[in-house]
């Protein structure tokens, strides 16, 4: 497939998610969303960051100066801080933004991997990578393969779990430091029951129909190695017999003794 049809196919999925976005169940699940990465995001600061998704960013409430967002086309940037390019190739050096949030897109993307891969690079040592994705255990992903069509969102694509994203992560050497649920409702609800999600999320319950992962870069130890001194040198030991010093008044008191 070439580049223009891959970018064309990205802008017509982008369209379909932010109608479904914008309908009542999307915008309901979006703000259960809202709602469980708010904490996280109030303690992060830093320079730039960047949401990754087809619906509204989630980043505009953290402390973090410059919220970026993202777009396949310039048709589609909603603002002037859009970055328009394809997922897999970000226009960002490496190591410049202190958060990446990545919204339900690795289900849905050609090229998962790789995706992920260019939104850890971009992430500084000290930042944070934010990943939500579908549950297969939610009250969605359990009625997904009998009552949904599968060929429009969000019933669209490969659902994964936190263990299999996990995996994933190490392989570009992040690890998880925490996965939340939310979403939780009942079959043929929508998640606005304050007291169910409240339960849920209290005991970080594993049955909403969203999780959400907290990634961060693994820490390398450093090994310092010190060199190794000669025994001798010269023919001489460097240490246990080493030649002593004597100072001028230990030289005249020697001679008074004498």
């Amino acid at each position: 497939m070439s580049n223009s049809n891959i970018i064309h196919s990205l802008a017509q999925l982008v369209e379909e998610g932010r109608h479904y976005w914008s309908s009542p169940t999307g915008r309901a699940h979006w703000q259960a969303e809202r709602a469980c990465v708010g904490p996280v995001c109030e303690r992060l600061f830093g320079a730039h960051s960047l949401h990754m998704g087809m619906a509204p960013r989630l980043t505009d409430m953290c402390p973090i100066r410059h919220s970026l967002s993202w777009a396949p086309t310039r048709e589609l940037a909603e603002d002037a801080s859009c970055l328009i390019c394809p997922p897999d190739r970000l226009a960002l050096p490496d190591d410049s933004v202190s958060l990446v949030v990545i919204h339900h897109l690795l289900e849905v993307v050609p090229e998962p991997h790789r995706l992920l891969q260019e939104a850890t690079r971009v992430v500084a040592d000290d930042g944070y990578v934010i990943i939500f994705g579908w549950s297969p255990l939610g009250v969605e992903g359990l009625n997904r393969p009998w009552l949904k069509p599968r060929d429009s969102l969000p019933w669209r694509g490969r659902w994964r779990t936190p263990g299999r994203l996990r995996d994933w992560l190490a392989f570009v050497d992040f690890e998880i430091e925490r996965v939340d649920y939310c979403g939780f409702r009942l079959p043929g609800s929508l998640p606005r029951n304050a007291s169910l999600e409240s339960f849920g999320r209290r005991h970080n319950l594993p049955l909403g129909d969203t999780y959400m992962i907290r990634a961060r870069r693994r820490v390398q130890w450093a090994r310092v190695v010190r060199p190794r001194l000669p025994a001798t040198t010269m023919g001489r030991p460097l240490l246990g017999n080493s030649p002593r010093v004597v100072t001028e008044h230990e030289r005249e008191r020697l001679t008074e003794v004498e």
